[in-house]
């Protein structure tokens, strides 16, 4: 009987590497974490983790052992490098198993920025009990770019707050009731002039990388608060700055940067309409028993062979929608 040889490259407990054992008894699971993955990864069958390291991925395709990856993260450009693009290696993503979590993260950054916290967090340190003015989210228009797994829990954690919410995807389908529209990413410079907050929740690939840039933002209101959940490279990071010194937006809430960390000298840090945090909208504590319950379920998937939970167009980077638009991706969608 086939024995695959599992390898992991995500900060997993004992318990988690039991959960894994159980869910394929005959399999050997090796915990390689970021110390080892770089030689593990060409003794593996199958591929757990997300590698912040490099790694031999062009040797690990040629030598033809590697059968499945299945990234950690939602966002998979960590590991679709060219070799594994042309292969014929299958990719999974863990697309919404932390949408709960950026959800949070998402409405924890907007709040204080509407909300004036990062003010009242310096004047608490003085002393300063002053009243200053504060925005609402109420009857605000939210318009969110990547309606996968992430973009769909925080147009649904939003809506309660009985906000108009639109959005633009590359497929644009399955459309939720408190989603008012939703169109094809090519009508993303039609929704900019709408919106107040602008959320982007949409995957790295060669296609989105850079897809917010001056023109995008001389387009939205000079009152609109722009946050990014998503990636850093998603945004031409000089033209955020210059659109926020000009006063083309208001403000910025961001998780993430073009180049992280990010540099001690970037104008970002000293900006007062700014709000950055370290990539942790992903955090949970919940977050690997979640993983590992999802991957086990993919394995379970895969040594029946079954489809695949997360099945990435490695192309794209991500999961296509079973029921995909009709039309091309190129097309806009009405």
């Amino acid at each position: 009987m086939f024995s695959p040889r599992i390898v992991l490259c995500y900060p997993v407990q004992e318990s988690h590497l039991q959960q894994i054992a159980a869910a394929a008894p005959e399999a050997k699971v090796v915990n390689a974490g970021q110390e080892h993955i770089a030689e593990e990864l060409l003794a593996a069958d199958i591929y757990c983790g997300h590698a912040k390291v490099p790694v031999p991925w062009k040797e690990v395709v040629e030598q033809g052992r590697l059968q499945w990856i299945q990234s950690s993260a939602a966002g998979c450009d960590h590991c679709l490098v060219p070799e594994v693009i042309a292969s014929d290696i299958p990719v999974t993503s863990a697309s919404g198993v932390l949408a709960d979590q950026v959800s949070e993260h998402t409405v924890a950054l907007i709040f204080s920025w509407l909300r004036s916290l990062p003010v009242f967090f310096e004047a608490q340190k003085k002393k300063e009990f002053i009243r200053r003015p504060t925005k609402d989210i109420h009857h605000l228009t939210i318009g969110i770019v990547g309606l996968g797994g992430v973009g769909r829990r925080i147009a649904e954690v939003l809506s309660v707050y009985k906000t108009k919410i639109m959005a633009v995807d590359l497929f644009p389908v399955n459309k939720p009731d408190h989603v008012e529209k939703l169109w094809h990413v090519d009508r993303l410079p039609e929704m900019l002039p709408e919106v107040d907050i602008l959320i982007l929740s949409a995957p790295l690939n060669q296609q989105s990388r850079g897809m917010i840039r001056a023109e995008h933002f001389a387009l939205m209101k000079p009152s609109a608060l722009f946050v990014n959940v998503a990636r850093g490279p998603l945004v031409v990071e000089r033209d955020l700055v210059k659109a926020l010194k000009a006063k083309k937006i208001a403000g910025a809430v961001m998780d993430v940067t073009e180049v992280e960390p990010l540099a001690e000298n970037s104008e970002l840090w000293e900006m007062p309409n700014v709000i950055i945090t370290p990539h942790v909208g992903g955090q949970s504590a919940r977050r690997i028993d979640d993983m590992t319950d999802f991957f086990c379920e993919n394995l379970k998937r895969w040594q029946r062979g079954e489809p695949l939970k997360n099945l990435v167009e490695k192309t794209l980077g991500f999961p296509i929608p079973q029921e995909k638009s009709a039309t091309t991706v190129s097309e806009p969608s009405s």
